[in-house]
């Protein structure tokens, strides 16, 4: 009997949307054959796969098995566990037609108590994100990864508590070897699953792709490849890149790499050690802080209803309403933002060009011009949008004071600091600095400028985070900890960051971003500590090096 195609394997009313909710993506053969191959070591190592799916893990962990066992007629014993009874029943059929047998139970894995007698558990957890993953089988699945010892919060997505349920199956010695979100590397939450695998495993390595190798799931992956359980801690991890999965045939030994704290941010294990000893040493000697040392990083406002609450002045003008029912506003979006300031003519200009300057922010009691507006917005239905409908009033939006600098929060190329000299409210589409009052003075005028350094850009790739189409994203709390120039190393460089600042501003009105940090790594890194310009060139490199990872696996999604 020929073996059961991937299209033979889905039932007709299991449609693609009913699998993205319960976060079931095929994984390519390469990977599954990659990870049978390096975590099964002898013909009777026992294998368990937790979200069994299609087989495609099975089915590579049967090949392999018989693999070690050249001549022998044995079928290969596998288990698994599926919780969707279609596909694993079509399971089952796939590893005995490719000569193995397989023990799958249909279930919830969370439901499922652990038994640590598995040399091996490989597979490819569901990823459903934590707005999806609620209820009962969420519940479970915190007490699941408590039983480890790891309490997760309840912005975790499925995968976390997976990561932790599935080691607790391995033997001593056991190996784990699962393909994970590459949210694994960067969001706060999963910093329990990273020192979680430090703790327990020997060894720990991690496969990182320069291509989206799971399109349809629209979000970058990782391979974790962990030995030894209970046989840790390991002291460092190793770091292994390919392009795409076709590439995993001839990987390399890879670099090692061993980070300042196994629960923090594993995204330096991207860059050249090189370049992150320099900035290591520039925040210890004081030469460079965070942001926070600055000022706060906060959220902007949210309206529940952009299009409504957000005008232009001619739009304002056609309603007739009044001056004081109206606020000035950065608009929607950040494109705006790439230079240094926004200044009052920038916004008017802005708000001739049609952009959204005003806020819509009534009086009490409203004027009857905006009476009939909010009339007309609860005709159309804007109150009944949850940030609305929350609200003691529906139409007045919750305030949050004019910031001294805005910063964007979703780029293309790197955030940008830009001074608010128009005093304008802001959205959360972009994010607020309040300065502290002693830098205020200071931090307004010349850290945008500053800010445009090659070891703040670097950092930024690090502690942001790759969204869909190659964008990073930095919210407030990573905002805190990015690098900055300190206060007492801008007002050191104050001149020269004077001269240069109208070139800075030409070349970013050109779009020449790269041309303006190399100004102003002149004029403020040059003969800073210890820094040479060989340093400062490999920053330079490996933030290139970052950001065209970052925006090729945004490409390759597409």
């Amino acid at each position: 009997m020929p073996p059961v195609t991937l299209a033979h394997s889905i039932h007709p009313d299991d449609t693609p949307a009913l699998r993205k909710e319960r976060g079931a993506f095929f994984t390519p053969d390469e990977i599954t054959r990659f990870i049978a191959h390096w975590a099964i070591r002898k013909a009777d190592d026992l294998v368990m796969e937790p979200s069994a799916g299609d087989a495609a893990f099975l089915v590579a962990a049967v090949d392999r098995l018989r693999e070690l066992a050249p001549g022998s007629d044995a079928q290969p014993i596998v288990d698994g566990v599926e919780i969707h009874a279609h596909s694993a029943k079509v399971a089952r059929q796939r590893v005995l037609d490719a000569g193995g047998q397989a023990n799958v139970r249909q279930s919830d894995f969370f439901a499922i108590e652990p038994e640590p007698v598995y040399d091996t558990v490989i597979g490819n957890p569901p990823y459903i994100r934590y707005q999806d993953f609620s209820g009962e089988s969420r519940a479970r699945s915190r007490e699941a990864a408590l039983r480890g010892g790891v309490s997760l919060t309840g912005l975790a997505s499925s995968w976390a508590a997976f990561t932790i349920h599935s080691a607790l199956f391995l033997g001593q010695g056991g190996r784990l070897g699962l393909v994970l979100p590459a949210e694994l590397l960067s969001v706060n939450y999963a910093a329990p699953v990273r020192r979680f695998l430090f703790e327990r495993f020997r060894d720990v390595q991690l496969v990182l792709f320069a291509e989206q190798v799971f399109p349809e799931a629209e979000a970058d992956v990782v391979l974790l490849l962990a030995d030894g359980y209970l046989e840790g801690p390991a002291n460092h991890a190793t770091i292994r890149q390919a392009r795409n999965a076709a590439e995993l045939a001839s990987l390399g030994v890879g670099q090692t790499w061993t980070p300042t704290d196994p629960a923090a941010k594993w995204t330096s294990s991207l860059v050249d050690p090189e370049a992150v000893e320099p900035l290591h040493k520039l925040l210890k000697e004081g030469l460079f802080t965070s942001l926070e040392t600055w000022g706060d990083t906060t959220l902007g406002i949210v309206t529940g209803n952009n299009k409504y609450f957000t005008l232009s002045p001619q739009r304002a003008k056609e309603l007739g309403l009044h001056t004081k029912e109206l606020l000035r506003l950065s608009p929607p979006g950040s494109s705006h933002l790439r230079g240094l300031s926004l200044s009052s003519d920038m916004l008017t200009k802005l708000g001739r060009e049609g952009q959204a300057t005003l806020l819509f922010y009534p009086s009490t009691p409203p004027s009857a011009k905006a009476a009939a507006y909010i009339a007309d917005g609860h005709r159309t239905g804007v109150d009944t949008a949850y940030k609305c409908r929350v609200r003691k009033t529906w139409y007045q939006v919750p305030l949050v004071p004019a910031a001294d600098l805005l910063l964007t929060c979703m780029n293309a190329d790197t955030p940008r600091l830009t001074a608010n000299e128009a005093k304008a409210r802001h959205l959360n589409s972009v994010h607020g600095v309040y300065l502290a009052p002693k830098h205020r003075e200071l931090g307004c005028e010349l850290l945008p400028l500053a800010s445009l350094n090659s070891v703040t850009l670097l950092h930024a790739e690090m502690v942001g985070r790759a969204y869909g189409g190659g964008i990073l994203k930095i919210e407030p709390k990573e905002a805190d900890v990015w690098t900055m120039p300190s206060p007492a190393l801008v007002l050191a460089r104050a001149e020269a960051l004077r001269t240069i600042r109208q070139q800075v501003v030409n070349l970013l009105a050109d779009g020449r971003l790269l041309d303006a940090v190399a100004l102003v790594d002149q004029a403020l890194l040059a003969d800073v500590g210890d820094l040479s310009g060989l340093q400062i060139e490999r920053i330079r490199q490996a933030r290139a090096e970052f950001a065209h990872r970052r925006i090729t696996r945004g490409a390759s999604g597409r």
